[in-house]
């Protein structure tokens, strides 16, 4: 079922009997349904053991999430078929449990929009989370350009002429791809790998207004 069928204009007993019967079925099948969407699978209980993955949390972060706006849809759903059909909200006989599925839906999707915030932000941190790992492990090339975007070739053009690509590059206090010193790893972090020192650098890069004047080497990235 793809949302709530339309509910026939009311007329006749026996007519109006079967209305409120599919009405009824309609709420009650979108209610439970919301309801399975929100209570969270025994297979994604709290607690992920030691053993499990980056990328597992990753899956279970991005079900959860899919769970939610399948939710929030079905809340929507129902708020929409009560906009269609406002006569069961203005009718005696049907008005106060119309009123109670009306209330529970617009509680149930304003609880689900803010679970739905709270995973897109650790879908988020969790992707972060995997791309940085990836990256300490790429190559100087990679790993500068997945840090620096847009101002990938400036930025490898000055670090080659810094330290010909080597993380490994020492010149006096000069150190690693971009040859910061000391004062400068000191304020924008340092590190072994080329993604730590890219990451530095393109701080220092992004403090200095997106400006390469800082490096003795910055006519290379022009």
């Amino acid at each position: 079922m793809h949302g709530p069928r339309p509910c026939l204009r009311p007329g006749g007993f026996v007519l109006r009997a079967l209305f409120v019967g599919l009405c009824a079925l309609v709420l009650l099948t979108q209610a439970a349904a919301a309801a399975n969407q929100e209570r969270p699978a025994t297979a994604q209980k709290q607690g992920a053991k030691a053993s499990s993955t980056e990328k597992d949390r990753a899956r279970v972060l991005q079900r959860k999430l899919a769970l939610k706006l399948e939710a929030a849809r079905r809340h929507r759903s129902t708020i929409r078929f009560f906009k269609t059909h406002r006569w069961l909200v203005r009718s005696n006989e049907h008005r106060a449990a119309a009123h109670l599925a009306l209330r529970r839906a617009h509680r149930g999707l304003a609880r689900v929009t803010k679970e739905i915030a709270y995973y897109r932000r650790l879908v988020r941190q969790s992707e972060d989370h995997l791309r940085a790992r990836r990256l300490k492990a790429a190559q100087p090339r990679r790993a500068i350009c997945g840090v620096f975007g847009q101002y990938c070739q400036q930025a490898i053009s000055v670090a080659w002429c810094e330290s010909r690509l080597s993380p490994a590059a020492r010149n006096g206090q000069y150190l690693g791809l971009f040859q910061m010193g000391s004062s400068e790893r000191r304020l924008f972090g340092h590190g072994r790998s080329a993604y730590e020192q890219a990451v530095a650098a393109h701080r220092y890069f992004v403090h200095s207004g997106q400006d390469w004047s800082p490096w003795s080497c910055r006519w290379a990235a022009y």
